[in-house]
């Protein structure tokens, strides 16, 4: 296990050689991250489901593997994960970075006319059920396919995205959020398992990152970074041996002092910072 103050995961000097599995490679954070991993010299499998989308991120690259998948189907996860070994012989890190979005508030309706009319971002148990199936099960499915191959390394580690929003509550983030919350009380709990085999995990909780999802946001989004920013930031926290990245700091920071406020300041703050 590391010393109090030392990296908890192990360092390493550079991605030149690295094998890497980016799932959730086709656009936004996955696919920056997947170019960030290229232009550093690694040897770098992307998975998404659109395998046109990924051909456009490998754009040709000689150290580009496409592997497509869908999260949602763990036979194609495994599927993908045994492609990569039979053309690398396994993988130094996989990173899960696929993940979904859609605002959503606990109201089943508003009375109009006398019938009930439901806004895009009211209550949907279907659309609820649809979020998790993506964001948590999905890395499940995709953690099931990973642990097997870094087990028989006894090396290697393993990268999951989260989000800020895993925090704390916030307005129009109902499930989102607390499929957020569940990661990173996964990503905790996994680490205390892998670590004494050899085996790294990092969290990654990025704040607004300017992509596709976020562009669909009908509010003022703070600290809005670029994905080119972003993918630097967790790779460099990575290959410190940072277990936690999150990013931008002068915004993740706030809300990391936030969740530790009892609940009466919390639910104040965020009313005040949102208008809701």
């Amino acid at each position: 296990m590391p010393g109090l103050f030392g990296p908890l995961n192990p360092p390493f000097a550079d991605y030149r050689g690295r094998r890497v599995w980016v799932i959730g490679a086709s656009y936004g954070i996955g696919a920056a991250i997947a170019r960030e991993l290229l232009a550093r010299g690694a040897q770098v499998a992307l998975s998404a489901r659109s395998r046109s989308l990924l051909q456009g991120v490998a754009d040709g690259h000689a150290d580009a593997l496409v592997a497509p998948l869908d999260v949602t189907d763990v036979a194609s996860v495994h599927a993908a994960a045994k492609v990569i070994e039979r053309a690398w012989g396994g993988f130094d890190l996989a990173l899960v970075v696929a993940g979904t979005h859609a605002e959503m508030r606990a109201r089943a309706g508003r009375a109009d006319g006398g019938e009930a009319q439901l806004d895009a971002s009211h209550w949907n148990l279907a659309r609820a059920r649809q979020l998790l199936e993506v964001n948590l099960h999905g890395v499940l499915n995709c953690v099931d396919a990973i642990l097997p191959v870094l087990e028989r390394q006894a090396s290697g580690g393993i990268g999951i995205v989260a989000s800020v929003a895993g925090y704390i509550g916030l307005p129009k983030a109902l499930i989102y959020g607390a499929s957020k919350a569940a990661l990173i009380n996964f990503a905790e709990s996994l680490y205390g398992d892998l670590r004494p085999q050899g085996i790294g995990v990092y969290l990654v909780n990025p704040g607004f990152v300017d992509t596709p999802l976020t562009r669909k946001n009908r509010f003022a989004m703070p600290a809005l970074m670029k994905a080119e920013d972003a993918a630097r930031v967790t790779l460099d926290g990575i290959a410190a041996g940072a277990f936690e990245i999150h990013y931008p700091k002068r915004f993740t920071r706030w809300l990391k002092l936030l969740r530790m406020a009892p609940y009466r300041l919390q639910f104040a703050a965020v009313r005040r910072a949102t208008g809701s």
